[in-house]
């Protein structure tokens, strides 16, 4: 009798407790903050275009899919604060990316790839087309692929008779003010592509578009050596982060 009571107690005991531990699930976890925050970011892109956003935000929507557990406004905002606009981010070396607290290196990889991805959508709007009939295009396309870069590069867009567009070279990097160009040099390429005419590039890291006594020499020293050979120098355009500007529309070749 004394063991059918133990069972007794025993099988009473056990039964409500199992009846409990079942009803008591934890609790959902709550989302995140910033989870409702992105949801209304995505909507207001989606109701009235990406051209509503402020820069910050804009960055937001990219860091979104590389940072996907995290609050990335104000990672944005310091990116923002540190380089100066959206296309200054874009255009920032990736190791200076990686310096603001919480962009790691497949962030910054990240945005560096969406710079290649705009630059290559610009050469797009120029490639095999009149690049006379589209200058805005080309300043554009200049502007974006070189005006945040932290050390000086010359570029040279070789042209056909048509000023179609056979080629777009950087000829040589140099160093955050000054960058070598070789007249001999640049007239043996456009030689190698049958080139009729070439437009020269270059960026000026300092922000300031504005053309230097040595540029506008140099500019005319391969003007000088092209023309006896057919090549012509259509302009020489000069980009930074404050602009661009254009030695023939400046009137000093």
């Amino acid at each position: 009798m004394a063991g059918a009571e133990n069972d007794n107690r025993g099988s009473f005991a056990e039964s409500p407790l199992r009846a409990i531990e079942l009803e008591q699930k934890p609790p959902p976890a709550p989302k995140p903050h910033y989870a409702g925050h992105r949801d209304r970011l995505r909507a207001r892109v989606r109701k009235s275009g990406a051209d509503t956003l402020a820069d910050y935000e804009l960055l937001e929507l990219l860091l979104f899919r590389s940072i996907p557990r995290a609050d990335t406004k104000a990672m944005a905002k310091a990116l923002i604060a540190r380089f100066g606009s959206f296309a200054e981010v874009l255009g920032a070396p990736e190791h200076l990316l990686r310096e603001i607290k919480g962009i790691g290196k497949e962030a910054a990889f990240d945005l560096k790839v969406v710079a290649a991805s705009a630059g290559r959508m610009t050469h797009g709007r120029i490639n095999r087309r009149a690049v006379l009939s589209s200058w805005q295009q080309v300043l554009d396309y200049c502007r974006a692929a070189m005006a945040f870069e932290p050390r000086e590069n010359f570029r040279i867009l070789f042209l056909d008779k048509k000023n179609q567009l056979i080629a777009d070279e950087v000829q040589q990097t140099g160093t955050v003010d000054h960058t070598p160009a070789y007249p001999r040099e640049v007239m043996r390429r456009a030689l190698e592509l049958s080139a009729t005419a070439i437009i020269l590039v270059h960026n000026h890291p300092s922000g300031d578009p504005s053309p230097s006594r040595a540029d506008i020499e140099m500019t005319r020293t391969i003007a000088d050596t092209g023309k006896p050979l057919g090549v012509v120098v259509l302009d020489h355009i000069i980009v930074g982060r404050d602009g661009y500007a254009t030695l023939k529309g400046m009137q000093l070749i």
